[in-house]
C-alpha cells in the first residue's frame, strides 16, 4: 500500500473512509493528544477515555476541517473540548473550589527553581492540582485562552476563572519550592 506523502492527502483519504488513513492519523496524534488529556484530567484512565472520545469526534467531524490552517491545532481544540466535556460529566468536578498560580509568573518568581525541574516533574505538579484549578491553569497558561473565554467554556464567571488561576499558580509555586528542597 502506498501512503500519502503529506498530511493533507492523508486527511483526504480519511474523508474518503479509508480505515488505514484513520489509523495513521491516530498513531501520529495519539501520544501528543494523550499528553494533553493527561494534563487536563490528571488520571490516566480518564485521559484515555477523553482521548477515545476526541478521536471519535475528530473522525466524525473531519469534513469540517477546511484544510487552510494547522490540522494539529484543529485536532488539539477537539481534544481540549473532549476533556472539558469529560470534566463536566464527572460529579467530582466541583466549581465551588478556589485557586492561585501560572507557569510564566511562576518561572519569573522562582526562575532557578523551575529550571531545576524536569518537564515531567513540572507536569506531575500540574496534574496534582484540583480539577477546576488544573483546567483553568491549562486553558490560560498553556492554551492561551482569556479568562472571559474560559468562563464561557466552563460556565463560571470571569472572576472565578481568575481566582482559580491565581490559586493554581500559588499551589504550583509551593510544589516547586518543596521539590527544590529535596
Amino acid at each position: 500500500m502506498t501512503y500519502p506523502k503529506n498530511e493533507q492527502q492523508l486527511i483526504e483519504k480519511c474523508r474518503a473512509g479509508e480505515s488505514w488513513a484513520q489509523k495513521a492519523i491516530y498513531e501520529s496524534y495519539a501520544p501528543v493528544m494523550l499528553a494533553v488529556c493527561l494534563r487536563y484530567l490528571g488520571e490516566r484512565e480518564a485521559a484515555k477515555d477523553a482521548l477515545q472520545e476526541g478521536f471519535i469526534k475528530l473522525f466524525g467531524n473531519i469534513d469540517s476541517f477546511a484544510g487552510t490552517g494547522n490540522f494539529g491545532g484543529w485536532a488539539r481544540r477537539i481534544f481540549v473540548n473532549a476533556c472539558l466535556e469529560h470534566m463536566r460529566k464527572d460529579q467530582a468536578y466541583n466549581l465551588t473550589e478556589t485557586i492561585d498560580n501560572h507557569l510564566n509568573v511562576l518561572a519569573e518568581e522562582n526562575e532557578d527553581g523551575v529550571k531545576k525541574l524536569s518537564a515531567d516533574e513540572l507536569i506531575a505538579c500540574i496534574t496534582k492540582l484540583p480539577k477546576t484549578h488544573r483546567a483553568v491553569f491549562n486553558l490560560f497558561a498553556i492554551e492561551g485562552y482569556s479568562h472571559q473565554e474560559i468562563a464561557g467554556m466552563l460556565h463560571i464567571t470571569e472572576s472565578t476563572s481568575r481566582t482559580f488561576f491565581s490559586r493554581a499558580r500559588s499551589t504550583l509555586k509551593e510544589m516547586v519550592e518543596k521539590l527544590n528542597k529535596r
